[in-house]
């Protein structure tokens, strides 16, 4: 059996598309010691496959990270299989809010220095000295406490089509660059309450531990992240006190929370928290794009980028051939950096030679 996925994208797509399976959306998350992370990753990759289980799973030294989409039929066979591996029994699985079961297309499992890429060295401070745990009902009540600080612990992209009332957002494209700028913006608040919040609740587990270390005295965190936290206030019928949109890291790029949208195309300015990647393999810039622009741009992010998805395709493989990541597009980047409305009349041109598309 081969322990990697040896078809391509837009097969598996199409496959997706096409499969009635029902299926659970989930994530879950474990800091535990894994002295066999590459042994245990060829073993998972032959149990989950035969259970025709999707998603990405990250394992290292310090634990596990996983968002998968399960079938429901094999949904407890699932459960107990975790179960069955001292180290995950009794994991702490969180389901998502809206959920077609089309959020994964294969199974990709991969073994990594860290399962966040946090920028921490471990050994310099307490790792298991995390912030207080608050549920729902305990984050509303906090963040309507006087002085209360709350901060948003994901990337600006996650952030900019969903935050909690009053959130402050660093503008960061990575977590090991917020994690220092955050200590830094609140060095002079150490005694205040601060809340902290992110997608599932790893992030929050390095970043508590790392502000305690840093002095802060009062420091919490939202257990189980906006994922769970949508979970209990409808179950709950509790307050929603998130605005807008969960960025979540599959197919669908998004979980909606609230009602509220909160940010706009990037090319048109209309209304809209719909992400996309531009349709150019070569380009695949994250950004948001309404309807009416993804139609008018052929899901593109520029014209330079609609200008190579429609030549053969032996041609845009002639152009990428050989082609350093640095000589890519100048917009090869996680989240939007140029003014995309601009790009469209000028047309976004190539650091390399802008001759390849002839």
């Amino acid at each position: 059996m081969f322990l990697y996925n040896r078809i391509n994208k837009k097969e598996l797509k199409e496959r997706l598309k096409s499969d009635a399976t029902l299926r659970k959306t989930i994530s879950f998350y474990r800091y535990v010691i894994l002295e066999n992370a590459p042994e245990l990753r060829d073993q998972l990759f032959k149990d989950l496959s035969a259970m025709n289980a999707l998603g990405r799973i990250y394992l290292a030294y310090e634990g596990i990270n996983a968002q998968m989409s399960v079938p429901e039929a094999n949904y407890h066979n699932f459960l107990a299989y975790l179960d069955s591996y001292p180290a995950f029994k009794k994991m702490a699985i969180k389901a998502g809010v809206e959920d077609d079961g089309k959020s994964f297309y294969k199974l990709a499992i991969k073994v990594r220095k860290k399962i966040v890429a946090d920028g921490l060295e471990d050994g310099t401070f307490d790792v298991t000295n995390v912030g207080n745990h608050l549920d729902a009902i305990q984050f509303n009540e906090a963040l309507d406490l006087p002085g209360t600080i709350v901060v948003d612990m994901r990337n600006h992209y996650e952030s900019e089509i969903g935050h909690f009332e009053n959130a402050i957002c660093p503008d960061v494209d990575t977590f090991r660059e917020e994690l220092p700028m955050v200590a830094e913006m609140l060095k002079d608040k150490k005694n205040s309450k601060i809340l902290m919040y992110c997608t599932g609740g790893i992030r929050c587990e390095k970043a508590s531990a790392y502000l305690k270390h840093q002095g802060f005295n009062d420091v919490n965190q939202l257990h189980g992240g906006i994922i769970e936290y949508a979970r209990q206030v409808k179950e709950q019928n509790l307050p929603v006190k998130f605005k807008g949109k969960n960025f979540v890291f599959d197919e669908r790029l998004g979980e909606r929370i609230s009602n509220e949208v909160i940010s706009k195309c990037h090319q048109c300015a209309t209304i809209c928290d719909t992400h996309t990647n531009c349709a150019n393999d070569d380009c695949h810039l994250l950004f948001i794009q309404c309807e009416t622009c993804k139609n008018t741009m052929q899901g593109c992010c520029s014209q330079a980028c609609i200008d190579v998805i429609n030549l053969s395709v032996e041609k845009q493989r002639e152009i990428r051939k050989g082609r350093k990541k640095e000589d890519s597009l100048s917009v090869y980047k996680s989240r939007l950096r140029p003014n995309l409305s601009e790009q469209i009349s000028n047309g976004m041109v190539f650091k390399s030679n802008q001759s390849d598309l002839k």
